[in-house]
């Protein structure tokens, strides 16, 4: 657990730094971000491309793991639909919407806003859009810091389906290095991603 309590300082020092409001304009841009994030997944590309028997990798992936991502949105749907209870002033479409991001904050916020501005207001859809904003946040957090305990009292698929769509890039690494021949879960953690990635826009659109 010292890797996840070392990016856990770092969130909280990142936190502290950005209410202290003692960030450099220049750290602020949505530029660096995409950056970082882009060399992260050249990273994983790199420990991908490296394995000698990258193609029996593939081809060793078990067809009924394409389920997976069938499973995290059934998932994922039912529990957000318990939502209807905890949100007051919510309907079921509205906590359909928020689950229907699946870790994809920036996207989804933002297509929340866009489409239920139309029935809500601007006022009402921004503040939909931030429950989405939050919900989304928090599930990456659980992902980044609960892969090592996921892993051992779930199984190695677990903490896939809790990554979302972080599944096949902000989470790889961590999903790899806590489970058991964590190589092998590369090609299905990808591809659990990409299916989440590909369904957000069609799946917000429906429950707006």
């Amino acid at each position: 657990m010292k890797g996840n309590l070392m990016i856990l300082v770092c969130f909280l020092a990142g936190v502290f730094v950005g209410l202290g409001d003692f960030a450099p304009e220049w750290l602020l841009g949505h530029d660096l971000s995409i950056i970082i994030l882009s060399l992260l997944i050249v990273q994983v590309g790199i420990s991908l491309g490296s394995n000698n028997d990258l193609r029996g990798l593939f081809h060793s992936l078990n067809p009924r793991m394409s389920l997976l991502p069938v499973f995290t949105i059934g998932g994922t749907l039912l529990f957000s639909a318990i939502g209807v209870f905890l949100l007051h002033g919510r309907d079921l479409n509205d906590c359909l919407t928020i689950g229907s991001g699946f870790g994809y904050y920036s996207l989804s916020s933002v297509l929340i806003a866009d489409i239920k501005s139309a029935t809500l207001g601007p006022q009402g859809a921004a503040e939909l859009a931030t429950i989405a904003l939050l919900a989304n946040v928090i599930r990456e957090m659980i992902a980044l810091f609960g892969t090592p305990v996921l892993a051992r009292w779930g199984g190695r698929l677990v903490p896939i389906s809790v990554a979302g769509i972080n599944s096949m890039d902000v989470c790889l690494p961590m999903i790899v290095r806590s489970s058991y021949k964590g190589e092998e879960l590369i090609p299905i953690a990808i591809l659990h991603g990409i299916a989440l990635e590909v369904s957000v826009p069609f799946l917000i659109n429906a429950f707006c």
